[in-house]
């Protein structure tokens, strides 16, 4: 996870000569995601996430997700679909240059596979997005009216372990820890080549084959797409994830 990290800086040598600033917030993500599976290969994938910022009290940003999923084989889910995030001006700095929310409309194309080795199960999961990232074209613009389209990939580590035994069992415990990175490309990419990474410890239970409860850990190192003061800006955040899963 270090390693992809370093990898990313490198990517941008004619960015490291800014200086940099690093503000700090406290987040709390709480998510319910569900899979509505039509036969063997065939399922749908819905989620939404209330991501708040002062772990509760404020909005940060709400993410719609929707797709179709296709498992491929039993180590390889397949995934198209589409999202949208509503975020909000948060923190002491906001991303917007103009300290004003802006929606995302972004597709998305998803692999995952996954492994097991002993007691762990080991998930790769990478992601092709195409973001609408909505701008305004003036301070005088009331909503926003431009929509210009960028790219990122998106690749997660995941580990996790029951407590007891080599498998997940229902009515059990387990530990999961996870590291994602996010890097920006395109010519309507900005500063942020490096967009963000996320950091997740976790511990979850499995009630069922339908549902499970995931709670924990999260860092989010995120960095803008615009310099202030011919600074890199970055954002520390750090706070809970809640996440709900559910199988119909």
């Amino acid at each position: 996870m270090t390693i992809l990290f370093l990898l990313t800086l490198g990517l941008t040598p004619a960015k490291a000569q800014y200086a940099r600033t690093t503000y700090h917030n406290t987040i709390g993500w709480y998510g319910y995601f569900g899979t509505f599976q039509l036969n063997k290969k065939w399922g749908l994938h819905t989620e939404y996430q209330f991501r708040r910022s002062d772990l509760i009290t404020n909005w940060q940003q709400g993410l719609l997700r929707l797709g179709v999923n296709y498992q491929a084989s039993p180590t390889l889910l397949l995934r198209v679909g589409y999202a949208m995030a509503e975020t909000y001006p948060y923190g002491e700095v906001p991303i917007n240059a103009l300290g004003r929310g802006y929606t995302e409309h972004r597709f998305y194309e998803m692999a995952q596979l996954t492994q097991k080795e002993g007691r762990f199960d080991i998930i790769h999961r990478f992601i092709l997005e195409q973001r609408f990232i909505g701008r305004y074209s003036s301070p005088a613009k009331m909503h926003e009216d431009e929509f210009p389209l960028s790219h990122r990939m998106r690749y997660m580590l995941r580990l996790q372990m029951p407590f007891k035994g080599k498998t997940i069992q229902d009515k059990s415990w387990y530990a999961a820890a996870y590291d994602e990175i996010h890097i920006g490309f395109g010519k309507n990419v900005g500063a942020n080549t490096f967009d963000q990474n996320r950091l997740g410890l976790l511990l979850g239970y499995r009630f069922s084959p339908q549902f499970r409860l995931e709670g924990g850990y999260l860092n989010q190192t995120l960095q803008f797409g615009r310099l202030i003061n011919n600074r890199n800006i970055f954002q520390s955040n750090s706070g809970i994830i809640v996440n709900a899963n559910f199988s119909f």
